[in-house]
């Protein structure tokens, strides 16, 4: 049962195969089982869980009205508040902080009737590509445990991967939905900036931040984007739909687009390995059998993104993270002996490695001297990439390019060398510079039977778009289908 998709769960509930309640117990028989291994959760909820199925078992025998994801376990990545458990970002700083309030996905997904199992692991403060910075434990890809899961959502896509709930919401920087979806073949969307309601998600770089859904199909990435997306007046950066209206994400998914135009970009693709060229490329036959045309395009300032996206980010990182002090809330340190020392102690003890590194860089670049030569020249670049994706998408209706460089490496294999580390997220960082939808799709396997994503982007707004794109390419094939060895 843990193996449907939530779509599948969602008619299987209503046609009153299994209750609710059933559902939830067997997600969490499957936690029991396979996350000592894994390492998925930071924390788990099953006598809260239980106790809202029960609820909505009952509203379904009354004959009341229930929430499209009536029944369906869920999880989040622990970087977005809730009243139940501790929001720990994976950090020993904020290891013990609870919050007084639910992050605005948090409060939709509980109205629409989701059952939510747990907070899963993640890179510390959402700081990395391998879930390898957490500092509370370890996650590992459910495909071979020696490998990592990408990061920094890794603990929500692992979760999803070995059937430890049935959709996830992560959150996604600069690809940190899409490259652990990649790794661990499973869909990862990344919304517009601002589709999606921010409140409540503890900042890393509040210009680039967004959340999105992790799940087995793109169907459930639809059904779950129907949820959460929407205007919220306690987020100040997110849109009105006046300006970008809503619209039903599931009903026209299944309508494939006609004469589609891809673009791809082949100077910047050819950074990738052989076998991820390989299975983006045959991803794209598939497309043009299915009649679409492909067209070359050169996009220039695409290299320059790397660069751009670690100024802007630990700029904002720099300033986000000031707040964490030893004195509002979260970690204080007990050896310091002045109010200095409670600042300096409690930061230099409760921030990982790559949380002070980031903090550091952001620091410099915005520090006297240095911010027009490093943060404003970030910016300006930003707006060239973003004017790169203006021009393609005049002419063409998606862009395709790879999900990573690699599939996924091996545990401890780059955690010592952080340049090579953010190269991993070489391919998703201009869709956040931008604003843009992307998202990640199954698209094969390299010769260690490590999976490949196939990553589409389109223009702002235009979700609906992109999700039939890749619905599309999921229909005529079976990637999404398979399920890693330990799962089974």
């Amino acid at each position: 049962m843990e193996h449907l998709t939530a779509l599948e769960l969602r008619k299987t509930i209503s046609a009153g195969q299994i209750s609710c309640v059933e559902a939830a117990e067997e997600i969490f028989q499957q936690i029991d089982r396979l996350d000592p291994i894994i390492g998925a959760y930071i924390s788990t909820y099953p006598h809260q869980a239980l106790k809202n199925a029960a609820d909505i078992d009952r509203r379904i025998a009354s004959g009341q009205p229930v929430g499209p994801l009536a029944g369906i376990p869920v999880a989040i990545k622990d970087n977005m508040c809730t009243t139940f458990g501790a929001t720990t970002c994976a950090s020993k700083i904020l290891e013990n902080f609870y919050a007084p309030y639910n992050a605005t996905v948090v409060e939709k997904l509980l109205a629409a009737d989701a059952v939510i199992v747990g907070k899963a692991n993640m890179d510390e403060f959402a700081m990395g590509s391998s879930t390898e910075n957490s500092a509370l434990k370890t996650t590992v890809n459910p495909w071979d445990t020696t490998r990592v899961p990408g990061g920094s959502s890794g603990g929500p896509a692992a979760a999803v991967a070995a059937g430890l709930c049935y959709a996830a919401l992560g959150s996604d920087t600069g690809g940190s939905i899409r490259l652990p979806a990649g790794f661990c073949s499973v869909v990862g969307l990344k919304p517009t900036y601002g589709r999606v309601s921010r409140y409540g998600l503890v900042a890393y770089g509040s210009s680039l931040d967004q959340i999105g859904p992790i799940t087995r199909t793109v169907a459930d990435s639809a059904l779950m984007l129907n949820v959460i997306a929407g205007h919220d007046p306690a987020d100040s950066t997110s849109i009105d739909e006046n300006v970008a209206p809503l619209c039903d994400y599931l009903e026209k998914l299944d309508e494939p687009i006609e004469k589609l135009r891809i673009a791809i970009v082949p100077h910047f693709n050819a950074g990738a390995d052989r076998q991820v060229q390989n299975a983006l490329y045959e991803a794209i036959e598939l497309y043009k059998k299915l009649g679409a045309q492909v067209i070359e395009v050169d996009m220039p300032y695409l290299d320059y993104a790397i660069a751009a996206y670690y100024v802007i980010a630990t700029a904002e990182a720099s300033s986000n993270l000031a707040r964490y002090d030893g004195v509002h809330y979260g970690y204080r340190s007990d050896r310091a002996r002045d109010y200095i020392e409670v600042y300096s102690k409690s930061r230099a003890e409760g921030f990982g490695k790559e949380v002070k590194r980031r903090i550091m860089l952001g620091t410099y670049a915005l520090s006297s001297g240095y911010y027009d030569a490093y943060y404003l020249k970030a910016l300006k670049v930003r707006n060239l990439i973003r004017g790169d994706f203006a021009r393609v998408f005049q002419e063409c209706d998606c862009i395709m390019m790879p999900v990573s460089p690699t599939t996924a490496f091996k545990m401890g294999e780059k955690i010592d060398d952080p340049l090579t580390m953010y190269l991993s997220d070489i391919y998703t960082i201009a869709a956040n510079l931008a604003g843009i939808p992307a998202i990640s799709v199954p698209c094969g396997f390299d010769q260690n039977d490590l999976p490949i994503g196939v990553q589409i982007l389109t223009p702002a707004f235009t979700e609906d778009r992109l999700l039939r794109i890749a619905r599309m390419f999921e229909a005529q094939t079976d990637w999404h289908a398979k399920k890693p060895p330990i799962a089974k």
